[in-house]
């Protein structure tokens, strides 16, 4: 079992990823307390993360022995959404970083699966039997970074990320269920990574709209990731104004995080900024934003991670990022802004016509 953890690690690491580590698929202690945070309506509209198989890997997986995780990490030498706040004034949004390049969804879920073929084609004598493997990147009924503090690859800190040490949080997690038996990364004697936060709260403090609202503990319904991309509704009005320019997710309780101060860049191409018609994804300008129709929503996002927000919901999002946009008229950009936004507000799409009215209420 050893010899064969070894061997997945090695393969791991030459197929791609910076981080690999095994955890018997148990029932995990923190798993325990998602119940409560459920009943807390902590999960907003989120109801898929109500699934009892969430429970534990061999509920998710029944006859599960063992879990892979695996980690890249996806930092870039561009600046921080924190060090970047003068592009508000020139009518920028914001993407958060983990979007900018091509979907992790894919690009993750191709390694894990080479990662299975290397296991079934060479992992030697404890792997030719018949085994049964599932491959998840935020696609299962899965908590991976739960199973990643116990793989040994981090501690869960309190914005509720994963930090490694070394890595900070730019990490983008997949996990592998295998009937096979593997030896698990931390031997019995063990423990996982210690919880270095220590009395830190830069990243309590820094959320704008009071989404971490004790430490460790997150309401999701107050989450700028959640308000720009699960939600498919309207975002609440007093909601709005601390959204900034975010227009998909956000990177504040990571980017303020010393953690990711010292995180090496990673060396993954796919996941360096891409460019859609001249429009770089890390800080794209609103006027572009609010002119695309569905089609060039489809076509612009087709392998990208904004996808999931819709063309409704980014156009949604555009609105209030113009409406934080601290544009007034005269600016560089004001008149094109509100000529866009004066189109949206003629929208049949409630939705999109009030957020527009909105953003025009605060720039004209």
């Amino acid at each position: 079992m050893n010899q064969l953890t070894d061997f997945v690690v090695e393969r791991a690491r030459a197929i791609g990823f910076d981080l690999c580590g095994v955890v018997r698929a148990e029932d995990f202690p923190e798993l325990e307390r998602l119940p409560e945070w459920l009943t807390r309506g902590y999960a907003g509209e989120m109801r898929y993360l109500a699934d009892p198989r969430r429970a534990s890997p061999t509920v998710a997986m029944p006859g599960a022995r063992s879990v892979i995780v695996c980690a890249i990490n996806y930092n870039t030498a561009h600046p921080l959404s924190t060090e970047s706040a003068a592009s508000v004034e020139t009518g920028r949004g914001w993407i958060s970083r983990y979007a900018w390049g091509e979907d992790y969804h894919r690009v993750l879920l191709e390694k894990l699966e080479a990662l299975i073929a290397e296991l079934r084609k060479n992992g030697g004598a404890a792997a030719t039997e018949a085994f049964e493997a599932r491959a998840y990147v935020d696609t299962g009924p899965i908590v991976e970074r739960v199973a990643a503090k116990h793989a040994g690859l981090g501690w869960l800190a309190k914005n509720t990320c994963l930090i490694h040490s070394e890595l900070g949080s730019w990490l983008f997690l997949g996990v592998i269920l295998t009937t096979l038996e593997l030896a698990p990364s931390l031997r019995a004697a063990e423990a996982p990574p210690a919880d270095l936060c220590g009395n830190c709260t830069l990243c309590l403090d820094a959320c704008p709209t009071g989404a971490l609202v004790e430490p460790y503990v997150l309401d999701a319904r107050l989450c700028i990731s959640y308000l720009t991309i699960e939600l498919r509704g309207a975002i609440p009005a007093e909601l709005r104004a601390p959204i900034g320019r975010n227009v998909f997710g956000c990177d504040i309780c990571q980017d303020v995080c010393p953690w990711n101060h010292r995180a090496p860049i990673g060396s993954a191409p796919e996941f360096e900024p891409r460019r859609v018609r001249d429009e770089s994804l890390a800080a794209p300008k609103l006027e572009f934003l609010l002119g695309l129709t569905e089609a060039d929503f489809r076509e612009a996002f087709r392998t990208s991670a904004v996808r999931r927000t819709k063309w409704r919901g980014l156009i949604r999002n555009a609105c209030v990022a113009a409406g934080n946009s601290g544009l007034r008229p005269g600016d560089a950009g004001h008149a094109e802004i509100v000529r866009r936004l004066m189109l949206l507000a003629a929208s049949e799409d409630f939705l999109i016509a009030e957020h527009a009215h909105w953003a025009l209420s605060r720039i004209q």
